[in-house]
C-alpha cells in the first residue's frame, strides 16, 4: 500500500517518523512514496525560510518533500507521478477537494485529535482544554468533503486531568498517532474498513485561533484562565497588560495553576487583576472574579520567559498593581 503523507507541524512530523518505522501493513507492505507539506516559511531575524517539521523528517528518511502553495492541476500532477493508493493526513490545515482526492484509489484517513463529532475543526484540543473538559480523544476517520465529517474507524477516549496544555496533550497525539493509523491502515489491507457515521447533529466546531483570543479577562474565575493559560501554550499565548516597572506592558503568562492557600490580609476585597502577593513556591497571586490565580512562569514583552522567583526580582513593586485586558 503506498501513501502520500499530509502534514506540517512538529507533532505531525513525530507521526510520520513513527509511522515510517513500521515495516508492514497488515498482509502487504506500507510505504510512504511521498509528503505533502506546507511551503518553507520565513522565521528569525533575517527572515530565513525554513522548511516545516514534517519536511524536515522526510528528508532525513529519504521521502520525497511536495511543497504546493495550492492544490492545482499542477499540484495534482506531481501527486499521480508518485501513484500513492492512499492519503493519510494529520494536521495539513487545508482542504482537500473532489479531484485531488480522486487520486487515490482507496481515499483517504486523517488522524484528528477529539471526539469526533465534536470539535471539528483546526484547534479540537485548545477548545476543549477551554472549555474545562474532563476527557477528550483521538479518532482516525474517513476524509470526507465536509471538514471532519467522515465515517471513523478509529476513536480511543483521553482523560483530560486540569495539568495538560495544548502542547503537551499534541505531543502525546504525535507518539500515539502512528499506531492508531497504522490500525486503520491494517483495515483497509484486510477490507474490513467499515467505519461508523458521525451523527452530524451532535457535532460542535471550533474556529482558527488568533492572538488577540490570547488576552486574559480578569474578572473570569481562576480557573477558567488557567483554562486559557493552558489552550493556548505555546501559541497565541495569555496575555495581560501588567506594571513593568511604572510602564504598562505587554505580559505573557505561560504557566498557573488555581491558588487554595490562605491569601494576604484584605485579599477578597481586590479588583479583579490585582497582584497579591508572591508565593516562593507556587508563584506570583493574581486576583481574578472567583478564586486567586498562582502565576508559575511568565514573559514581559521582548524579555525571555522566567519563573516567577526571577521574575520578581527584576521587577519592582510588582505587588499591589493591577493587570488589566487592554
Amino acid at each position: 500500500m503506498k501513501i502520500l503523507y499530509a502534514g506540517s507541524p512538529e507533532q505531525s512530523a513525530a507521526v510520520l517518523k513513527n509511522l515510517a518505522s513500521f515495516d508492514s501493513c497488515g498482509s502487504e507492505r506500507l510505504e510512504i512514496v511521498g509528503v505533502l507539506t506546507n511551503p518553507p516559511s520565513a522565521k528569525g531575524r533575517h527572515g530565513d525560510l525554513t522548511p516545516t517539521p514534517v519536511a524536515a523528517v522526510a528528508e532525513e528518511l529519504g521521502i520525497p518533500v511536495l511543497t504546493p502553495a495550492h492544490l492545482d492541476s499542477a499540484a495534482r500532477e506531481q501527486v499521480a507521478a508518485l501513484n500513492p493508493d492512499i492519503l493519510v493526513c494529520f494536521a495539513y490545515g487545508r482542504i482537500f477537494g473532489p479531484k485531488f482526492m480522486a487520486l487515490f484509489e482507496k481515499g483517504g484517513i486523517n488522524l484528528h485529535p477529539s471526539l469526533l463529532p465534536k470539535y471539528r475543526g483546526c484547534a479540537p484540543v485548545q477548545a476543549a482544554i477551554l472549555a474545562c473538559e474532563k476527557e477528550t480523544g483521538i479518532t482516525v476517520q474517513r476524509i470526507a468533503q465536509e471538514m471532519d465529517s467522515g465515517d471513523i474507524l478509529i476513536q480511543e477516549k483521553r482523560v483530560l486531568d486540569g495539568t495538560e496544555n495544548a502542547e503537551s496533550f499534541l505531543n502525546r497525539v504525535g507518539d500515539e498517532g502512528a499506531g492508531l493509523l497504522k490500525q486503520a491502515l491494517d483495515m483497509i489491507a484486510s477490507g474490513n474498513d467499515s467505519g461508523v457515521p458521525q451523527k452530524n447533529e451532535d457535532a460542535t466546531y471550533c474556529t482558527m485561533l488568533k492572538k488577540e483570543d490570547g488576552a486574559i479577562d480578569w474578572t473570569m474565575p481562576a480557573r477558567r484562565i488557567d483554562a486559557q493559560i493552558r489552550a493556548f501554550y505555546p501559541w497565541p499565548l495569555a496575555f495581560t497588560q501588567g506594571d513593568c516597572n511604572g510602564t504598562m506592558t505587554t505580559l505573557r503568562i505561560h504557566e498557573a495553576t488555581v491558588y487554595d492557600g490562605n491569601l494576604p490580609d484584605g485579599a477578597s476585597d481586590a479588583e479583579p487583576g490585582t497582584v497579591l502577593a508572591a508565593d516562593k513556591k507556587l508563584g506570583i497571586l493574581i486576583q481574578t472574579g472567583d478564586g486567586v490565580l498562582a502565576v508559575k512562569k511568565l514573559q514581559w514583552q521582548a524579555k525571555k520567559a522566567m519563573n516567577s522567583t526571577d521574575f520578581m526580582n527584576g521587577t519592582r513593586n510588582f505587588v499591589g498593581t493591577r493587570c488589566t485586558k487592554e
